[in-house]
């Protein structure tokens, strides 16, 4: 039987060296598959720098005052409000060198009747309100548009004499007009220099004065019943004693 052989000098076709890349396109492939890490790294990154530099350099307020209403006040308002306090009646309480008032607007309907507002920014104004009322040292002086309705729902506020109400009690049954002053029954506020605005929101050029827009306003301050807690607002008590002076409720009288 005879067996077929392959020829010995028989040659095959060698296969083609790899290409090879140049810089450029190595760096271009190396992206293409890597863009989105390097997208989402930076991203972390830079919120974390974010983080870290509002937390270090951060201002922090000496007195925080909390205001509850159906829109903000305009922006013009709160600045003049707030400048007014810090050079006319607060102190550097932290020692960081500087007076800062910080106004906390909180934008709901305590009522939860109205049917305009967002249901998210509710939300969001309900969680922030909440949170601002359980901190250590929040918001002491509340300036409010419906005494009534935040005094429902949060049973928050001290007697106009300070004494505190029942901290078991149901909201819905205290007293809340023995609990706040109209904004023009404090001859302190009511004489303050605060100047007008021009935009009642930012879409709109409207112009009035300040303080037509804060006489419509009542202000209370916030029932604290853990005495370790209290010790926080001391400064702020003073400044309330400072800012009601001479006040008579006529919310009290008509109710």
């Amino acid at each position: 039987m005879a067996w077929v052989t392959k020829d010995s000098q028989e040659t095959y076709e060698k296969p083609a060296p790899p290409r090879e890349y140049t810089k450029a396109e190595k760096a271009g492939n190396w992206w293409a598959y890597h863009k989105w890490y390097v997208i989402i790294g930076v991203l972390i990154a830079a919120m974390l720098v974010w983080i870290i530099r509002d937390m270090l350099f951060r201002t922090s307020p000496d007195y925080q005052i909390g205001y509850i209403g159906m829109a903000e006040l305009p922006v013009d308002t709160a600045e003049a409000l707030t400048t007014a306090l810090e050079q006319n009646f607060c102190t550097d309480r932290n020692g960081d060198g500087q007076v800062v008032v910080q106004l906390n607007q909180y934008t709901l309907d305590l009522t939860f009747d109205n049917q305009n507002i967002d249901p998210a920014v509710q939300m969001a104004g309900v969680t922030q309100l909440t949170a601002d009322l359980s901190s250590a040292d929040g918001s002491y002086i509340f300036l409010m548009e419906d005494p009534q309705a935040f005094v429902e729902y949060t049973g928050a506020l001290q007697y106009l004499d300070g004494t505190l109400p029942d901290p078991d009690a149901d909201p819905a049954t205290l007293d809340w007009t023995k609990m706040v002053y109209r904004w023009t029954d404090c001859p302190v506020l009511a004489g303050l220099e605060l100047g007008s605005y021009t935009g009642y929101t930012a879409v709109d050029d409207s112009t009035g004065e300040n303080q037509d827009v804060l006489g419509q306003l009542y202000v209370g301050r916030l029932a604290v019943w853990n005495e370790d807690r209290a010790d926080n607002y001391t400064d702020a008590a003073a400044l309330w004693d400072a800012l009601t002076a001479g006040a008579v409720s006529t919310v009290e009288a008509e109710g």
